[in-house]
């Protein structure tokens, strides 16, 4: 039977990058935004707050374009400040490129296995001599949002297990992933923990 866990994000994360009044590198951001038009030309920006000193940066979302070339639900939401825009924004590579920011997701994503069933038949792969081994687990990650976290901190707490006992398992062989299980993922994918 396949597992399903979904990597979901909880909060916006923090944007990296330095303040100018205060030289902190962190600003939080709710989700508000600032339009301004010059005739027929629009800009929008998503405003964030310094951490530290509350200082409001400006994160350009559109500079001098042409109102008829954004779409009217766009407009709608910049106008309406919608948290959503905001997340698909901030995840947005052009975005972050032309800003010159990075995000940091520490604290802002959880992890749902949907359910703690599983937790006792991991344990029985983790240490066979416990108890009796009850066959091999399959388990898809999917990821909400592009969150990048590392596959063995995931696999460590959705299993309920030490990251040192996940290191175990896949030297071992025990845990087996079509992916690189070492360094960050942000996509989806599946791993398997053999007997």
């Amino acid at each position: 039977m396949l597992n399903t866990w979904v990597v979901m994000p909880t909060c916006l994360p923090l944007v990296l990058r330095r303040c100018h009044v205060c030289a902190s590198g962190r600003f939080r951001t709710g989700g508000k935004f600032r339009v301004n038009a010059h005739h027929k030309l629009i800009d929008a920006w998503l405003l964030a707050l310094c951490t530290a000193c509350g200082e409001t940066a400006k994160l350009t979302v559109l500079e001098r374009t042409n109102v008829r070339s954004v779409r009217p639900e766009l407009l709608d939401r910049l106008h309406d400040n919608d948290p959503g825009l905001a997340a698909e924004l901030l995840q947005d590579p052009i975005v972050r490129s032309r800003n010159r920011i990075a995000l940091d997701w520490n604290g802002a994503w959880r992890l749902d296995t949907g359910g703690s069933d599983l937790l006792d038949r991991v344990r029985s792969l983790a240490h066979p001599s416990e108890t009796e081994s009850s066959g091999k687990i399959d388990v898809s990650v999917h990821f909400a949002a592009r969150i990048p976290v590392r596959p063995v901190r995931l696999i460590a707490e959705g299993c309920g297990l030490s990251r040192a006992e996940v290191e175990r398992l896949i030297t071992a062989g025990k845990l087996v992933s079509a992916v690189r299980l070492s360094g960050k993922l942000s996509g989806d994918f599946t791993f398997v923990l053999k007997p």
